[in-house]
């Protein structure tokens, strides 16, 4: 059978992806913009179905945050990448979303108080969208009855975005880091090479969003359910809160507003959990056993609670002379939501047993320590996080050992496993960069008008992401009282810097640093 003749084959032309922009750090951007539209565009529904009035700032803000992903990630296609470009694409990609994510509190002029010009407005702003995204909970709002409830339910999504997204960053990136984050968690879980649950990160990432959003949906039954079945709005809007252990509420006094303690039980459990390793939570839920109390992290991290409870209870019932009820109530409330970075408070009002500005010196220095400790590693909360501290800990009682037996090899262990010295080492240039970010923000705050006392528990808060702090920036105070616009700005910067643990800001941001010899040698590890 004869054969026709063959038909001309026509050169392949250009891959539609290969002419894109090679650009990973713009690809994530996209698709983390592209994110945020999704979230203000059902906030904009909500607002729409119910009181109407910042429909349209959320709408257009959808608009703008959802063309602008778009664009940005069909432009561009992911690249080979370097070690620094991940520092930048996670900074900057964290950086510009809080900016975007700022869109919605301008168009409705949330911020437009008297006397408050449009600079002021836009820093009020972008400082709301820095402590939501961060999963912070500071806040600048004074007026928590204007705004549309669409609009407080977005402003309560910004800290769910953000705890999902240090979920995972922590093992997607961090390990590239090399400060004792993830590498330490090595030590204490079985079966692991890191905090990974699975090899492929990709995994681990959707095994963990699996647990994310299954831990918001069973905090939004318990809240429902506590509070007597009252609003479905009030349940979901803090199980938001719950989940990122961020501290924004719908209602001005916060978990105050109910003055229940079946509320608070609930929150307490939930933010007790929000502050444990997240890797510890699908143990638990795929084995079936509860893998908790053999992890000497946590055992730590509940150690730390129940001892800082019982001497705040003390001091508050014999030097404030609070009934030992309130103090019981207003002290283990406190503590947790601070010890986990939550940062909701049960204060029902200036002076209620819940304001813990109003304790005594002792209780207020212990809660200053809780702000730097924070949670567990792998958990959503901030601060230095438990096991660095156990790290540290040991060093020091090695520098002692070490003393009387100077030539004595002494390896720093947890539980059963031994801790590495080059994590030793990346874990003290770790507490040694947290303390200069410290002093330098705090001379930046009070060269901006800040008193000391206010200033310092600040910026430990927002470096810790805690949320409410000291003096007149606590629980029933507010921050836009407290600073100056200036002053915001730098708490609002140290906010994003805490929750990426230091090194990517300063190593994408700061040319400088990465330069620098030692920091250099910390990223290629």
């Amino acid at each position: 059978m004869a054969s026709g003749p063959v038909p001309e084959v026509a050169p392949a032309g250009p891959s539609p992806l290969r002419d894109r922009f090679a650009s990973t750090t713009l690809h994530i951007l996209g698709i983390a913009l592209a994110a945020v539209s999704v979230g203000m565009l059902a906030c904009a529904l909500l607002e729409a179905a119910t009181s109407r009035r910042d429909t349209l700032a959320l709408g257009a803000s959808a608009l703008v945050a959802g063309a602008a992903g778009g664009l940005l990630w069909y432009l561009t296609r992911p690249s080979a990448i370097r070690k620094r470009d991940i520092f930048a694409t996670v900074a900057w990609t964290w950086i510009l979303t809080t900016v975007v994510g700022a869109l919605p509190f301008v168009l409705a002029g949330t911020f437009a108080g008297p006397g408050a010009d449009f600079v002021e407005q836009v820093v009020n702003s972008v400082f709301e969208s820095a402590s939501g995204f961060s999963a912070s909970g500071s806040t600048v709002l004074t007026d928590f009855e204007s705004p549309g409830r669409g609009l407080m339910m977005y402003r309560q999504l910004t800290h769910w975005y953000g705890g999902m997204g240090v979920v995972v960053l922590a093992v997607a990136v961090l390990p590239f880091l090399g400060v004792g984050g993830l590498e330490l968690i090595t030590a204490e879980a079985p079966g692991t090479t890191s905090d990974r649950l699975t090899p492929r990160v990709s995994e681990t990432a959707r095994r963990l969003w699996m647990v994310y959003i299954g831990f918001t949906v069973c905090a939004a039954v318990a809240f429902f359910v506590a509070d007597g079945f009252s609003s479905l709005y009030d349940a979901v809007a803090h199980a938001f809160t719950l989940a990122a252990t961020g501290g924004f509420s719908v209602h001005a006094d916060s978990i105050g507003h109910y003055d229940s303690v079946a509320v608070e039980t609930v929150v307490i459990v939930f933010m007790v959990l929000g502050g444990t390793s997240f890797s510890l939570h699908w143990r638990a839920v795929t084995t079936g056993r509860v893998p908790y109390h053999r992890n000497s992290e946590f055992r730590s991290y509940l150690g730390v609670l129940a001892v800082a409870s019982a001497v705040i209870v003390i001091l508050v019932w014999l030097e404030n002379g609070l009934p030992l009820g309130s103090a019981i109530r207003g002290a283990v409330f406190t503590v947790v939501s601070l010890g986990t970075s939550t940062g909701l408070s049960n204060a029902t009002g200036s002076g209620s047993p819940g304001d813990y500005v109003t304790w005594v010196a002792g209780a207020q220095l212990v809660l200053l320590f809780l702000m730097v400790v924070g949670g567990c590693t792998g958990s959503t909360s901030g601060g230095i996080k438990v096991m660095r501290m156990q790290v540290l800990g040991l060093v020091m009682l090695r520098s002692v050992q070490h003393s009387q037996s100077p030539r004595a090899v002494i390896p720093i262990r947890l539980g059963r496993d031994t801790v590495s010295e080059s994590v030793v080492s990346r874990v003290a240039g770790f507490f040694l960069l947290h303390f200069m970010l410290v002093i330098a923000g705090l001379l930046a705050v009070t060269a901006l008008g800040g008193d000391l006392e206010t200033s310092l528990g600040s910026v430990v808060s927002a470096l810790g992401n805690m949320g409410p702090a000291l003096g007149e920036a606590g629980p029933t105070s507010n921050y836009a009282v407290a600073f100056s616009q200036p002053a915001r700005l730098v708490l609002a910067l140290l906010m994003i810097i805490g929750r990426l643990e230091i090194l990517p800001i300063l190593l994408a941001v700061v040319p400088y640093v990465y330069r620098s010899k030692d920091l250099a040698r910390v990223a290629r590890r």
